[in-house]
């Protein structure tokens, strides 16, 4: 058999402004999801990690590494540190989901995004901790406020469509504090009106604030039960933080 990939280049028109991804089933019986390129087709595995390998017998570096820094806990020796070419492994395996994720994102599978952005996010965080280089932590951890922004969107887009406000302006929200945490971290606090990933974020926020402030009566009524029902949960397991949560909301909503 050919290995010549022209025919499916033929029939699938690369074009620069758009991300065009599509899922396909493989000759191994498993879905792959594909995303097309300038000088070609980008191939990735569904689940575990993009490229189907499987490194030191894992799932992918990252958990390989995680795997380490336990036993090592564990055995109570000195924390591990990832050198250079740890950093690089976990960099490319890191390029490899934003494909991925981005894929998933146009192809509104929300779940999948949600669970690639928070594998990298989880990433990030392993590097800041484990590395004692601060060229190898900023590579990573640079992208940490767009990552979040894609992370909240997954998880909130879903919920907006079903007209989950509260639910949604909950995960938003968190996001903001995220990334202005971030911000704080790097001393960037001053220039929060250039981060677009924050203002992308606020911006949305207030548009499902005034969503839900628009929502019919009939519906806010039911969202308003629903919320009273799970306040009177919270307090008989005596959940307080959360009952405090939904006490507020239920404030916000007029109630």
């Amino acid at each position: 058999m050919s290995g010549d990939i022209s025919h499916i280049l033929q029939v699938w028109e690369y074009r620069p402004e758009e991300i065009s991804a599509r899922i396909v089933r493989g000759e191994d019986g498993r879905d792959k999801v594909q995303m097309r390129i300038d000088l070609g087709v980008l191939q990735m595995e569904v689940e575990g990690r993009p490229d189907g390998a499987r490194p030191e017998g894992m799932e992918s570096w990252l958990e390989h590494y995680e795997a380490k820094a336990r036993q090592r806990e564990l055995a109570e020796k000195p924390a591990l540190v990832l050198g250079e070419e740890d950093c690089a492994r976990l960099w490319r395996e890191a390029v490899q989901y934003y494909h991925r994720y981005l894929s998933f994102w146009h192809l509104q599978r929300y779940d999948l995004c949600t669970r690639d952005t928070a594998r990298n996010l989880r990433c990030f965080a392993f590097v800041r901790k484990h590395t004692e280089n601060d060229r190898f932590k900023i590579q990573f951890d640079q992208w940490r406020p767009y990552v979040t922004m894609m992370n909240v969107r997954a998880r909130a887009t879903p919920l907006v469509r079903e007209e989950k406000l509260a639910e949604a302006l909950e995960i938003v929200g968190a996001g903001i504090g995220a990334i202005r945490d971030f911000l704080d971290e790097y001393g960037q606090t001053e220039r929060a009106h250039e981060c677009v990933e924050l203002v992308n974020l606020e911006q949305w926020h207030e548009e499902i604030h005034r969503r839900q402030q628009a929502t019919p009566s009939a519906v806010r009524d039911d969202l308003l039960s629903n919320l009273r029902r799970q306040l009177e949960e919270a307090v008989a397991s005596e959940e307080f933080e959360e009952a405090a949560r939904l006490r507020d909301e239920i404030r916000r909503l007029g109630a």
